[in-house]
């Protein structure tokens, strides 16, 4: 009888670590987010869907793609839409339910009434694993903008946030 409660107390115990396991090298991800982005005054603004598909590479970093579609509202902007795709590497601290990353991304912006132009910069953010294969996303990206190389160096302190809260799946 006393092996039938240690075994039952164990299998209580590690349910909650199991359900928390989090994704494993070769592990694809998916997320599904609402996006927003705002100038430095929130003078314009846009809201929008983002998605992003990637794979890890080893327990902590993810790289992959993702894609955001926003309509634009604000004082200084008329109703427009605009697209953003970035390749990107993020790399996951710890090991928990929850685990903070930092990244990096490069792309492009294009769409109405903005200027087609190449994107670069960090991304960071949260990710809160409610099941093993399933998470909360919350997200933030800075994105300097330039249309050669000759434009990064100048560029950095012309760029906008962007921010994203979502579910994602682990596959």
């Amino acid at each position: 009888m006393k092996n039938v409660k240690a075994i039952a107390i164990s299998a209580m115990l590690l349910a909650p670590m199991a359900a928390i396991a989090g994704p494993e090298a070769g592990d694809g991800s998916f997320t599904l987010s609402g996006t927003g982005a705002s100038d430095e005054n929130f003078d314009a603004n846009a809201f929008g869907v983002s998605a992003e598909i990637g794979k890890y590479f080893n327990d902590h970093l993810l790289w992959g793609i993702r894609q955001s579609v926003n309509g634009l509202a604000g004082d200084d902007v008329s109703d427009a839409w605009n697209g953003s795709t970035r390749f990107f590497a993020d790399y996951h601290f710890g090991s928990g339910d929850v685990r903070p990353y930092l990244g990096a991304n490069i792309g492009g912006i294009y769409g109405q009434r903005v200027k087609d132009t190449g994107t670069a910069g960090f991304d960071f953010g949260l990710k809160y694993w409610v099941k093993e294969e399933t998470f909360i996303a919350l997200g933030g990206e800075y994105q300097f903008l330039f249309e050669d190389g000759d434009d990064i160096d100048n560029a950095y302190d012309d760029g906008a946030f962007f921010y994203t809260l979502g579910v994602g799946f682990n596959f």
